[in-house]
Order: structure tokens, then C-alpha cells, then sequence
């Protein structure tokens, strides 16, 4: 029976759109699925001598063993953003003459051999080769092995049934941004926590019962919610959901812009895609950690830094501004029908993105910890993300010409990405690192943090300018625009 179900996957993956059209994004995805499981390789490889080298008195193992809480957590943020749940198109099946018990077990193992669960091993198992190699416990690092995996395992299905609840990704990235706010101030370390559980298993391989019976549980819970889903009458079903309409009144005081900005805000909350776009904005806040404490990046490629300071306040900006407006392509054609301004439309973005930037901004003060240097970096950047890229972005919209579904949620979803996605990151992100290379080279530091700020404000003080330009843009392309997003296929 579960050659007959990978049969059919095969045949209904194959035959679809999706694998008839869009080669080149494929293409580009694979790429990125090699760099990761390379870099992790990398990783793991050298990640012994790295440490052996930078901290000569740790042990290597018991180093990794106390971040390990850290990647846990991490792992599963990732997944709740990135993942998609294990799906077969079931409902032709439930007709036929097979067992609930079989379709609901082939979903389940599906999701074991997910991409997101060999990534880690890539660090992992090279990892434990090189702790075998040098000299550590055979069967301690075996059992070590096997219990994280295990536990990526584990993630893989608590996921499953966290996902899509809020409070449960709120309550994660809570937990991971306090534990490493208390480390770095020395209020309380979690590494006393997570280094323990995992040299505890290394020196008692016996402990690895421990995750494969949780493993266990969380499998029978997957089984046992999912089982009581596979019915024909909840497939074939009318779904009805209550809709609690938020108050959104306080947007009335930007005037004739308001009821735009109040649909705007509607479309981003009510729907998989764009929600997961919101959110992922407010992880992109934490993106300088992995440049900041680094003082190669400030010593030696102070330019990086400039990457990472626009990114820290740019998360929305960048992620939401570049598909405008294919959020709206369901429904874009009868948009153009109705009587308004295209002007107070592409306002009401403009004003979604430079008031959410400004929240990441606020968000960013904590930056200040690691110098004035990095916070006037960072503050340069949110004013060129408010300034010029959110223009840009709006500009860079008019060419868009990819229908999104709105419904069809996970990060890794490349709907209604094209060739334009790509071309207008090289300006975006190119030019402010180049304006601050050149102007430090010729001047110094300083100047090139103030040439990426005035670029900013030169693009506020222009902004009627060039909303004028964006908006005949638009409507000279309105007509094809709508042909576009009535391509559904």
C-alpha cells in the first residue's frame, strides 16, 4: 500500500503546474537547499577546531552540549515559519477500500524524511565522527547521535501540533529571546540547564529511552488527531469560521487613506501567507546578533554591517513591499472597478510599511549595547528602508506579474515569485552598502553612515514626487496587471 501511495504522489507531483512552470525558481531553491546542508557540513566538520582553537581549555562537546537548548528551540521557530504540515491529496481515497489508520501512518512517516530533519543532521552526524576520531567514548557519542536524532524527530511532530497556534510561537521566541538576553547579562545562564541533559546522555547512552519515548507519544498524539479528521463528511464539508472583527478605529486618523490601510491590515491577519510574513519581520529583528557581537565584521567588513542594519528594521518592508500588488490579485479586478484614487491605495502600503518599520526600529534599542557605532548604523538603516526602499518598492510593484493565493501559507512557498523579486534586491540591498563603502573610503566611517540617512530623507522629502511617478505607473500598467493575476494556472 505504500508503494501505491508514493506512486501516486509521484504521478500527482509530476503532473501538476507547479513542476510544468517555473523551472528557474526550482532551480534557485535547490541552490539554496545545498548551501544550507553544505554550510552545516562545513560546520560540523570543523566546529571541534574551532573550538579547540578559540577556547582551548573547553571541551569541544560539552560546548555544543550547552547550546543545544538554544538550537532546539531555534528549530522548531524555524519550522513553525518555514514548514509545511505532511499533506496527500486523501480525499478521492476515502471512498476506496483502505484503512484510515494507513493513510494517516503514511502522512506521518512522510514528515520524518522532511528536508528540515536532515539539515541538523548534517551538523550532527559529521560532528560525532570527529568526536570518535579524537579519541571520545565510541558508544557514548553513538548514543549521543542517536538521541539528538531523536529529538529532531521529536521537534518535527510537536511541531505538527503547535503550529499555526500563535501563543505557542510567541511563547518560543519569548523563551529563546530572554534566555539569551539573561546569558548575555549574566542574569541566569541556561547552558547550566541544556549541558547537563546532553553530557548525561553521552555518559549513559542508556538515556537515549528517554527522547524515543517521547518521541513515541507525540507520534500516537499526531496519530490520534489526525485519524479523527479522515472523514469524507469533514473533507467535503463547507467550512465556517467565525470571524472576530478586530477595532480598528484608530486607523481613521490617517484621514482618506484609512479604510485602505484598514484592509490592508485585514488581508495581512486574515490569511497564511501574508501572516507569516508579519511575523517573520519581527525575527528579522534579531538577524544583527549573528553580525553584531562579531568584531571581525567591525574590524575588517564594516560593510556587512550595513546588510544586517537594514535588514534589522527592513524585515517588512522588504518581505511584504516586494509583492505589491499581488496580495491583492484574487480580487484585483474588481478592485480596479470601483471608484477610488490608485493613489490612496499605494498610500495605504506606503503607510503600513513606514509605521511597522518604525516599531522595529523601537524594537532595535537594545542594539545599543553593542555601541553607538551600531545603533547610528541601524538608525540610518530604518530611515533608507522608510525613505527609499519602501518607494522602490512600490515602483519596483508596477512590473509584478505573479498571481499569489493567499491561503497557500508556509515560507517556503514561492508563489508569485519571479525575475523581479530578484532583480529589485540588488538595489535595495546593493546600494546602501555601496553609498557607505564609497563615502567611507573617501571620508570616513561617519560620512558613510550619513550618506545611507540623507539618501533616506532626500526620499521623504521627495515623496509626493515620486508617489506621482509610482501612481501613473500603475495605472498605465493596470490593464496587463489584471490579465496577469487572471492567469491561474
Amino acid at each position: 500500500m505504500i508503494k501505491h501511495f508514493i506512486n501516486f504522489e509521484w504521478k500527482q507531483y509530476f503532473r501538476s503546474m507547479f513542476w510544468q512552470k517555473g523551472i528557474a525558481i526550482k532551480i534557485i531553491m535547490v541552490f539554496f537547499a545545498l548551501y544550507f546542508l553544505v554550510s552545516f557540513l562545513a560546520l560540523g566538520i570543523g566546529a571541534f577546531f574551532i573550538i579547540k582553537k578559540m577556547f582551548p581549555e573547553a571541551d569541544p562537546l560539552q560546548m555544543v552540549n550547552s547550546y543545544l537548548l538554544f538550537a532546539i528551540i531555534g528549530d522548531l521557530i524555524f519550522r513553525y515559519l518555514m514548514q509545511k504540515l505532511p499533506v496527500m491529496n486523501i480525499k478521492p481515497m476515502l471512498i476506496l477500500d483502505i484503512k484510515k489508520s494507513k493513510l494517516v501512518h503514511y502522512v506521518l512517516g512522510k514528515s520524518a524524511f522532511s528536508f528540515f530533519n536532515f539539515m541538523s543532521l548534517f551538523f550532527y552526524i559529521p560532528f560525532a565522527i570527529v568526536l570518535i576520531k579524537e579519541g571520545y567514548n565510541t558508544t557514548g557519542v553513538l548514543g549521543w547521535l542517536f538521541s539528538l536524532f531523536l529529538v529532531v524527530q521529536c521537534v518535527n511532530f510537536l511541531n505538527f501540533l503547535v503550529n499555526k497556534n500563535n501563543i505557542a510561537f510567541w511563547s518560543l521566541v519569548t523563551v529563546l529571546v530572554a534566555g539569551f538576553g539573561l546569558k548575555y547579562f549574566e542574569i541566569f545562564d541556561i547552558n547550566t540547564i541544556s549541558q547537563p541533559i546532553f553530557d548525561g546522555v553521552f555518559a549513559n547512552p542508556i538515556l537515549v529511552l528517554i527522547p524515543l519515548v517521547i518521541l513515541i507519544g507525540l507520534y500516537i498524539l499526531n496519530f490520534k488527531q489526525l485519524k479523527n479528521q479522515v472523514y469524507l463528511d469533514s473533507a467535503v464539508s463547507e467550512k465556517v469560521e467565525e470571524v472576530n472583527a478586530a477595532d480598528l478605529s484608530w486607523a481613521d486618523r490617517f484621514g482618506s487613506v484609512a479604510p485602505f490601510l484598514k484592509n490592508d491590515i485585514r488581508l495581512i491577519w486574515r490569511n497564511k501567507r501574508t501572516k507569516t510574513v508579519f511575523l517573520m519581520s519581527f525575527a528579522f529583528v534579531l538577524y544583527g546578533l549573528f553580525f553584531y557581537p562579531n568584531p571581525v565584521f567591525e574590524e575588517k567588513m564594516p560593510t556587512f554591517l550595513i546588510f544586517a542594519s537594514i535588514f534589522v528594521t527592513g524585515g517588512f518592508v522588504l518581505n511584504y513591499g516586494q509583492f505589491i500588488p499581488a496580495w491583492e490579485s484574487s480580487f484585483y479586478k474588481m478592485l480596479m472597478t470601483q471608484n477610488l484614487r490608485y493613489r490612496l491605495f499605494l498610500e495605504s502600503k506606503w503607510y503600513l510599511m513606514v509605521v511597522i518599520t518604525a516599531v522595529l526600529y523601537l524594537l532595535s534599542i537594545p542594539y545599543t549595547y553593542f555601541g553607538i557605532d551600531i545603533f547610528l548604523m541601524i538608525s540610518a538603516g530604518a530611515v533608507f528602508n522608510i525613505g527609499f526602499n519602501s518607494l522602490f518598492l512600490l515602483y519596483a510593484g508596477s512590473f509584478n506579474r505573479k498571481r499569489i493565493d493567499l491561503n497557500k501559507g508556509g515560507f517556503t512557498n514561492t508563489q508569485g515569485t519571479g525575475a523581479t523579486q530578484f532583480l529589485i534586491m540588488i538595489p535595495v540591498m546593493g546600494f546602501p552598502m555601496l553609498l557607505f563603502w564609497g563615502f567611507k573610503v573617501l571620508i570616513n566611517f561617519n560620512a558613510g553612515v550619513l550618506a545611507i540617512a540623507i539618501a533616506g530623507i532626500l526620499g521623504l522629502v521627495f515623496k509626493s514626487y515620486f508617489m506621482n511617478l509610482i501612481e501613473k505607473k500603475y495605472i498605465k500598467d493596470k490593464y496587463k496587471a489584471i490579465h496577469a493575476f487572471n492567469q491561474k494556472a
